[in-house]
C-alpha cells in the first residue's frame, strides 16, 4: 500500500521550501521504492525551487542521495531488497541509437519511474531530476538505483548521485586527464573540487583552481590543486596570463569550466595550450551566450566540449569511485560541511549561495 513520508516541496518559484506530507506509491514494472538515508542539497534544487528548470510545480525537490531498496517492482533485476544503492538521474534505456552504438553513458532516453508521488490531496508532484530525494521514501526508475558497497556512509556515498560525479567526470571521462597533464579548473566549489580531485586522481602534474573567493581557493588546495589564482577583479587577459605563468608559458592541456559564465568560459578557452581540451561542466543560464573568434577555435585547435553528468555511466562509474574511497583514494567525506534534517534545507539554500560550505547533506 502506498506510504505517507515526509518531504520537501517547492510549492512555487522563489518561495520558501516546506516540509510536508507526501505518498509514494507501491513500485509498479521496473520501479523501486528507496528508503532515502542521506541526500545532499545541490545547486539544481535551488535552481527547481527559483523555476529556472522549468514551472512544473509543485516539485519535490533533492536527488543526490543514497539509501536501501524497500520494494521492488515486477521485472526489476538489477538491485534487490536490501541493497544499498546511489540513485542517479540518467537510467540508461539501452535501445537508443547512443547506446546501440556502445555509447551508453550519452543515452538520449533516460527515464524515470511511471508513476508520480503526490501530496496527500492527490496533487501530483515533479520529481528533481525524476528522483525527488528530499523525503523519508522516494519512488525511482530501477535503472536509477546503482547497488555499491554498503560499508561506505551514505552522507557521502550519496554525493556521487550528482556533483561530485559531475566534476569528477569531467576529469576523468570527458576531459580525458592523463599522466603528466596541465589542468585548470575555474570555479571552485563542490564540481570544480571534484574535477580538482579527479584530476590529481589521473596523474595530472599541474593542477590550478581559480576562483574569486579566498575560501573556496583553500579548499581547492585540500583536494590537490598545486597552484590557485584569485581572480578578482582580473580581467580575461590577466587570468590567461597567470594560467601561462604557472605552465611554462604555455597554458594547460585541460581547462574545465566549473561556473557557467561566458566569462570564465572566454578565460577557459585562451588559458588552454594549442591543440589543448575545453571542458564546460557548469550550467550556463539559458539566456547565456558567448562569442569567440572563428579563426582562434580553428587556429587552436584541440577540443571544445560539454559535460553530460560527467559523461557517467553510473553501473560503472559509481562502484569503482565507490571502491577508491574506501581505499582512502578518493576523499568524499571532505565535501561534507555539515549534516542537517529535512526541516534545515531552506537555510542550506542561503548557506550555499553565499558560499560557505561545499556540501549540506540531509540525514534521515
Amino acid at each position: 500500500m502506498p506510504h505517507a513520508v515526509r518531504g520537501v516541496v517547492a510549492a512555487a518559484a522563489g518561495e520558501p521550501v516546506t516540509v510536508t506530507e507526501v505518498v509514494v506509491p507501491d513500485p509498479g514494472p521496473g520501479e523501486v521504492v528507496v528508503d532515502v538515508q542521506a541526500c545532499g542539497v545541490c545547486h539544481t534544487d535551488l535552481h527547481y525551487r527559483e523555476g529556472a528548470i522549468n514551472d512544473e510545480f509543485p516539485f519535490l525537490l533533492g536527488h543526490e542521495a543514497a539509501g536501501l531498496v524497500s520494494q521492488v517492482g515486477e521485472g526489476v533485476t538489477n538491485v534487490a531488497l536490501g541493497d544499498f544503492v546511489i540513485l542517479n538521474w540518467r537510467a540508461v534505456c539501452g535501445n537508443c541509437r547512443s547506446c546501440e552504438r556502445g555509447r551508453p553513458w550519452y543515452c538520449f532516453a533516460t527515464h524515470n519511474a511511471s508513476q508520480k508521488m503526490t501530496l496527500q490531496d492527490g496533487t501530483e508532484l515533479s520529481a528533481a531530476l525524476g528522483i525527488g530525494a528530499f523525503a523519508e521514501k522516494t519512488l525511482v526508475a530501477a535503472g536509477q538505483a546503482t547497488k555499491v558497497d554498503p560499508a561506505t556512509a551514505p552522507q557521502v556515498a550519496g554525493l556521487i548521485g550528482c556533483g561530485v560525479m559531475a566534476g569528477l567526470g569531467a576529469a576523468l571521462n570527458t576531459g580525458g586527464v592523463g599522466r603528466g597533464d596541465s589542468v585548470a579548473v575555474f570555479g571552485c566549489g563542490g564540481v570544480g573540487d571534484a574535477a580538482i580531485c579527479g584530476a590529481h586522481l589521473a596523474g595530472a602534474h599541474t593542477i590550478i583552481g581559480i576562483d574569486i573567493d579566498a575560501r573556496k581557493l583553500a579548499w581547492a588546495r585540500e583536494f590537490g590543486a598545486t597552484h590557485t589564482v584569485d581572480s578578482t577583479g582580473m580581467s580575461t587577459e590577466e587570468v590567461v596570463e597567470a594560467v601561462r605563468a604557472l605552465t611554462d608559458g604555455h597554458g594547460v592541456d585541460v581547462a574545465i569550466e566549473a561556473v557557467g559564465l561566458p566569462a570564465t568560459y572566454e578565460q577557459a578557452f585562451y588559458a588552454r595550450d594549442l591543440a589543448g581540451t575545453v571542458v564546460l561542466v557548469g550550467v550556463p543560464n539559458p539566456t547565456m551566450q558567448i562569442e569567440l573568434p572563428m579563426i582562434e577555435v580553428f587556429g587552436r585547435g584541440g577540443s571544445l566540449k560539454s559535460s553530460w553528468y560527467g559523461d557517467c555511466l553510473p553501473s560503472r562509474d559509481f562502484p569503482m569511485l565507490i571502491d577508491l574511497h574506501l581505499q582512502d583514494r578518493l576523499p568524499l567525506d571532505k565535501f561534507v560541511s555539515e549534516t542537517i534534517e529535512l526541516s534545515d534545507v531552506e537555510a542550506a539554500f542561503d548557506k550555499m549561495e553565499r558560499g560557505e560550505v561545499l556540501r549540506s547533506v540531509v540525514v534521515l
